[in-house]
């Protein structure tokens, strides 16, 4: 049986790949580490999944990441851990650095050491910075606005870097803003949804006009897994697509959707440095697959979550 390692597994985009392709991969031992923050997802989750092994640890011990490849001789790593909050990376910026830049190096020396033979990392559209009109492709310099997704970015060229340095067959995807299931309710959408839920106010940041890509969490995760299971397929891929809302679009869809009253819907301070948008050419991943994303429908989504709270009370 092949050994694949899944760091950050129970996180939103982690769990939503585990809970749909272990299945398409019968003859893989998933072995996924995961610190088990408060954005972890519940272990219980999961533990219906007959080719999954859980390891509660963090990516930043090197003691705990080297044990598991001298044990498991992984030939795959898709690396999703990663602290992802913008704002908690404005307030608290050394976590995200040692996370998503020293926790990304460990795992890296970890797999040149036993030699994986493919490593996947799972990063973001706002490494690029923000996009005024311009689609940003693949081969385009890196400009981050927040520490979070300078972070990103850091671990983005670190791993080019062993691709140069060591010749290691790596790959990286960047996608837009992803929703879906199992989404920490500090992120937008969940918050939106909460909150109105608790007939709370509802904080849209500045003039609410910022524009975002939403992509569904399982497109996101379906060419995440075509990516990294391909030897063939390294380098830098964006993933999109290409279905743009404003945060105020999105909260007043939300609010008619529970027949809530717009008047909880409040202007707040802005953020700093907020960027408008996110524009990503995909031309390149087009090249390879021809895929149907799912169409954004708020209602759809809005029901999901409100499904998911009734289950949780």
């Amino acid at each position: 049986m092949r050994h694949v390692l899944i760091s950050g597994g129970l996180g939103f985009i982690g769990i939503n790949y585990l809970l749909d392709k272990t299945k398409e991969h019968e003859d893989v031992l998933f072995v996924v580490l995961d610190k088990l923050t408060y954005a972890a997802n519940d272990p219980k989750i999961i533990k219906d999944l007959k080719n999954v092994i859980l390891v509660v640890g963090d990516i930043c011990s090197k003691k705990t990441v080297f044990s598991l490849f001298k044990k498991y001789h992984f030939e795959l790593v898709i690396n999703f851990a990663a602290e992802t909050h913008v704002d908690n990376s404005l307030t608290n910026p050394l976590i995200f650095t040692k996370t998503n830049v020293y926790g990304l190096n460990v795992l890296l020396e970890a797999s040149k050491k036993y030699g994986v033979k493919k490593f996947h990392q799972v990063s973001t559209d706002e490494v690029y910075g923000e996009s005024l009109g311009h689609y940003f492709k693949e081969t385009d310099s890196l400009n981050p606005s927040s520490p979070y997704a300078a972070s990103k970015a850091a671990g983005d060229l670190l791993c080019l870097s062993y691709m140069r340095s060591y010749n290691m067959n790596i790959s990286i995807t960047r996608s837009s803003n992803n929703y879906g299931k199992y989404q920490n309710i500090e992120k937008f959408m969940p918050k939106v949804i909460n909150n109105l839920l608790e007939k709370k106010m509802v904080p849209i940041y500045g003039d609410g006009k910022n524009l975002r890509d939403y992509l569904y969490v399982k497109d996101n995760c379906n060419l995440i897994d075509l990516i990294a299971f391909d030897p063939k397929l390294n380098g830098i891929y964006n993933i999109s697509s290409h279905q743009e809302y404003s945060a105020i679009e999105i909260a007043e869809s939300i609010c008619k959707c529970l027949g809530c009253d717009l008047n909880l819907i409040k202007y707040v301070k802005d953020r700093k440095g907020h960027d408008f948008s996110y524009k990503m050419d995909t031309s390149k991943i087009e090249s390879l697959f021809s895929y149907k994303f799912q169409e954004f429908n708020i209602n759809q989504y809005v029901q999901e979550v409100i499904n998911e709270h009734i289950k949780s009370i």
